[in-house]
C-alpha cells in the first residue's frame, strides 16, 4: 500500500525528489560503469562470441530501459515504505547497483573475463534478493526488477562463452 500525502509530509521528502534521488543513484552506477567500458564496441567485436551473441548496438537501448525500470522500482519501494520500512531492500538495492556498475572495467577494461563471470554471479544473486525483498513492499516494483534479472542472467551465460573462448 501507498504511504499518504500526509506520510510523505511527515518524511519531509516530496515523492518526484525521492523519485530524482532514485534516478540519480542509477545514473550514477550507469556513468561509472559506462567509464569502465570506454572502447566497449571495440572490444567486444574482437572478441570470439557465440552464435547467439547479440549485435553491440543492441546494449545501449536494452540498458536504457533497464535502468529506467531500476529506478522506478526503487521509488515504488520508497513511496510503499519509506526508507526505514524497507531497510533490507535498499542495502541490497545499493549493492547490486554498486556490482551493477563493476562489472564493465572488470569485463572490458581489464580483460578479467572469469572475475567479471564472478562478479555477474553476485549481481544475478543481489538482483533476485532485491526482487524478493520489493515484492513486500510493491508486486510492481518487484517486477520490474524481473527484466533486470533476465538480462543479468543472459549476460552472465554471454560472459561464461566469452571467457571459454577467450
Amino acid at each position: 500500500m501507498y504511504r499518504t500525502t500526509d506520510e510523505h509530509r511527515r518524511s519531509g521528502v516530496k515523492p518526484w525528489v525521492a523519485l530524482a534521488v532514485y534516478a540519480a543513484a542509477v545514473l550514477a552506477a550507469a556513468v561509472v560503469g559506462g567509464q569502465g567500458a570506454a572502447g566497449s564496441g571495440e572490444v567486444y567485436q574482437a572478441l570470439e562470441l557465440p552464435s547467439w551473441a547479440p549485435p553491440s548496438w543492441l546494449f545501449g537501448p536494452v540498458w536504457t530501459v533497464l535502468y529506467v525500470f531500476i529506478a522506478l522500482a526503487g521509488w515504488l519501494v520508497w513511496r510503499a515504505s519509506g526508507l526505514g520500512g524497507s531497510r533490507a531492500f535498499h542495502v541490497f538495492y545499493v549493492l547490486q547497483l554498486l556490482l551493477n556498475a563493476l562489472w564493465p572495467p572488470l569485463f572490458f577494461a581489464g580483460n578479467l573475463y572469469g572475475a567479471a563471470l564472478l562478479e555477474l554471479v553476485l549481481l544475478v544473486a543481489a538482483v533476485a534478493v532485491t526482487a524478493v525483498l520489493a515484492v513486500r513492499h510493491s508486486k510492481v516494483a518487484a517486477l520490474l526488477l524481473l527484466p533486470y534479472l533476465g538480462w543479468s542472467v543472459f549476460a552472465g551465460c554471454l560472459n561464461f562463452a566469452v571467457w571459454l573462448a577467450n
